[in-house]
């Protein structure tokens, strides 16, 4: 009989949470420098990229279904799953779409026609961007973050921000040689920064894909799932990775994670075939190759179930924004 327990589970030493976040990662595809003066409104629609904003100057308002909050010089919000908001310098103002441009090494757009001549306390500096991560957005990590993660509700105990925030808000506003490439780099840290925050505080959460991660049995399972979803798992090389009987592990897996573990290796496994087919263009053919699948059509079949329409559908579209939610039947 073979022995299971260490198929690429992680050793004692090396934290679940930590192994499955180290493939996390969000790279900057489009930013840009505005500045605002007088009244402004600015709605940006649902994306399928992350949105990233950082203020300077002028204190400005910010909204995700019609909940303001106010925006000091200094802040930064991140939208991890691209979600509606507004940007605005009052919640009265009615909005009017962004139209952002890709490239970052245009000088600031100027909004306002006194925006040239107001004094900087007049003029609200914006650093706006897209970001995209490599985990789909069906992930269960990417399907927990909160709508909206502003920096300042997480600088408690955490000296890094602040020294972030002073970065960019000198590169904002002293205007250098190459301020927006160096803004860009910034930005992406910050992001990831702001993430890696809100994980560790959720850690102390009693409840949630987190604390599953967290259990010192069942989080071993989970790594070991992300880190090859294509293996041919079953219940009992899993309770082997757990280092318990096949019964106790299927009760408590679905005990802690919510689901059985038959659903949420399929789910795992079509999260990253979506990835595959709408971001990288693979074939679906090698898709169900890669899955374990011994067909396309059975992987089909499973896809479907899990997602809710077929993977052809994603590579017709070429990418992630049909804005369907995963199927909610279990296996």
């Amino acid at each position: 009989m073979h022995d299971y327990s260490s198929i690429r589970s992680p050793a004692d030493t090396i934290d679940s949470l930590t192994q499955i976040l180290c493939g996390l990662r969000l790279d900057g595809v489009a930013y840009e420098r505005s500045l605002l003066a007088g009244d402004w409104s600015f709605y940006y629609p649902p994306q399928e990229n992350a949105y990233f904003h950082f203020v300077a100057g002028k204190t400005c308002w910010f909204s995700t279904e019609e909940e303001w909050s106010e925006l000091a010089a200094g802040d930064a919000v991140l939208l991890p799953r691209g979600s509606a908001h507004i940007l605005a310098s009052s919640p009265e103002l009615t909005p009017i779409p962004f139209r952002q441009r890709k490239p970052i090494s245009y000088p600031a757009k100027i909004y306002g026609a006194s925006a040239p001549e107001s004094g900087p306390a007049e003029i609200s500096t914006l650093f706006c961007g897209s970001m995209r991560f490599n985990l789909d957005s069906l992930h269960p990590l990417m399907d927990m973050m909160p709508q909206a993660m502003r920096a300042t509700d997480l600088m408690t105990n955490e000296p890094v921000i602040p020294h972030l925030m002073d970065a960019m808000m000198s590169e904002c506003t002293l205007s250098r040689v190459g301020a927006s490439g160096m803004l860009a780099r910034l930005a992406d840290v910050m992001a990831a920064q702001i993430i890696r925050s809100w994980i560790e505080r959720s850690s102390h959460d009693s409840g949630g894909w987190i604390a599953a991660v967290r259990d010192p049995q069942i989080g071993k399972v989970l790594a070991a799932i992300h880190s090859d979803p294509g293996l041919d798992w079953n219940v009992v090389k899993l309770a082997q990775v757990m280092g318990a009987s096949r019964s106790s592990f299927a009760d408590k897996f679905t005990a802690i994670v919510g689901k059985t573990p038959a659903r949420y290796i399929a789910e795992v496994r079509m999260h990253q075939a979506r990835a595959w087919i709408s971001r990288d263009g693979m074939r679906i053919t090698e898709v169900a190759y890669q899955l374990g699948y011994d067909s396309e059509a059975s992987f089909s079949r499973a896809f479907k179930r899990i997602i809710g329409v077929a993977p052809s559908r994603f590579r017709l579209n070429g990418d992630t924004t049909t804005g369907f939610s995963p199927a909610k039947t279990d296996t």
